[in-house]
């Protein structure tokens, strides 16, 4: 346990880094409390400094699907650090990664490491409008895709938090570039091409949205974001930086049969460390500098630290590629325990999943885009999520992101959530 309290370490940091975190939502101000400070992590539990152990449900924001400090992950990590942190030169490793997502994603035909999901996405955005010679691009209201300047304009997660619309410091020139749609509406994508198809470079979308809470796509609605992209001559981008390898071994492009023309991953595939990919196809991907004319470049690219994290991640992921079965059916029943408790109790609750993704809305309607979910009731969900901590959960700190169950969190520790829900539920 560490000398210093969660609180004395807050009232340091804030001192010397901006709102006292390096992410906003870690701030946990919108469930009105100050953040834990965790010391150390293992399996499905944190450990904070004030000597108190959760069961974790925001898993390092999606990348812990293993659970913290899985012992194969570690070893490699330690045995990659041996050999050097960065060499600024390609390594085995950058191939041996690039090769495991092509095999696991058909629609990648060749991929390209950065270090962060943010950079996946603005660099296929510039690779988008660099083939396609046009500059508009469409995304939708509550999607996140980082914090690129092209990307930050009606964006959920953190910014529905803070209750921010967008963000100063993005050109107005450049946000109009950005067409904003609702999430789930095919009319609308319909209208939006027969205006401007033609000046669409890319439409980029989470295919099960993570950042408005967890929100599945309607029957029909990627299909028809693929007919339209494809008659029109823009690219389809899925942003699968969440689902990728979290659904299954395919990412949900996989699931749902369609091939996107660009994909971007992170999370998972570094198991832990900073990463991000963005891949398609070949063609398009002969684009970029070094092979073409659009330029993209990163100095700690395939970092050694990183791939060795995320191979051995996803080498786990391959072995155990029948267990995402388990693992759904495993959340599946908590989510029914829980909204049981909650009409047991007459409490309105919705919850959204999407395989081990899930979101508990406090709301009486159905949760299907960006609209819907701000319908939900933030304040219940900001004094439920104070009630759980007490009782030893950690969960999200804002109604508008996902919790995330991992194969480390056991039999045991899904019983303790239930019963905690439940006190927790008695004192809301």
């Amino acid at each position: 346990m560490s000398p210093e309290s969660s609180e004395a370490l807050f009232d340091r940091a804030r001192q010397c880094i901006p709102g006292g975190v390096n992410s906003p939502v870690r701030a946990c101000g919108a469930v009105g409390a100050a953040p834990r400070f965790v010391e150390r992590a293992a399996g499905a539990h944190l450990y904070d400094v004030d000597g108190n152990t959760y069961v974790d449900y925001v898993g390092s924001w999606g990348p812990m699907i293993l659970g913290h400090a899985h012992p194969r992950v570690t070893a490699a990590i330690q045995a990659a650090a041996e050999r050097g942190t960065s060499y600024g030169a390609p390594t085995a490793a950058e191939v041996e990664m690039a090769e495991l997502i092509r095999a696991a994603f058909p629609a990648i035909e060749q991929v390209r490491m950065v270090s962060s999901g943010t950079e996946a996405t603005m660099s296929a955005i510039r690779l988008a409008r660099g083939v396609t010679g046009r500059e508009r691009i469409v995304k939708f209201a509550g999607g996140y895709h980082g914090h690129g300047d092209s990307l930050l304009v009606k964006a959920g997660s953190g910014v529905a938090t803070l209750g921010i619309p967008g963000s100063p410091g993005i050109p107005a020139a450049l946000a109009a570039l950005t067409r904003v749609l609702p999430y789930n509406d095919a009319a609308a994508a319909e209208a939006a091409f027969a205006r401007c198809g033609g000046e669409i470079a890319a439409v980029i979308v989470e295919p099960v949205a993570g950042n408005m809470g967890v929100v599945n796509p309607a029957p029909g609605f990627l299909e028809t974001l693929r007919a339209l992209t494809r008659a029109s001559g823009a690219l389809l981008i899925f942003d699968e930086v969440i689902t990728g390898f979290r659904l299954t071994w395919g990412g949900y492009q996989a699931l749902c049969g369609i091939a996107p023309d660009l994909t971007c991953l992170g999370k998972i595939i570094g198991g832990g460390l900073p990463v991000g990919a963005f891949g398609g196809r070949a063609d398009l991907m002969a684009r970029l500098a070094p092979a073409g004319d659009v330029y993209q470049a990163g100095t700690l690219s395939g970092n050694p630290l990183a791939m060795a994290a995320g191979l051995a991640t996803l080498r786990i992921l391959r072995e155990r590629q029948d267990d995402y079965a388990v693992l759904d059916r495993r959340t599946a029943l908590l989510c029914d325990d829980i909204l049981t408790l909650f009409r047991q109790r007459g409490r309105p609750a919705r919850i959204n999943r999407a395989g081990s993704l899930f979101t508990l809305f406090f709301t009486d309607g159905d949760v299907t885009d960006y609209e819907t979910a701000l319908k939900a009731d933030v304040a219940a969900y900001a004094r439920y999520w104070r009630a759980m901590l007490a009782e030893g959960i950690y969960l999200a700190p804002s109604q508008f992101e996902a919790a995330f169950v991992s194969f480390a969190h056991t039999d045991e520790d899904l019983e303790r959530t239930l019963a905690a829900c439940a006190r927790a539920l008695d004192k809301v």
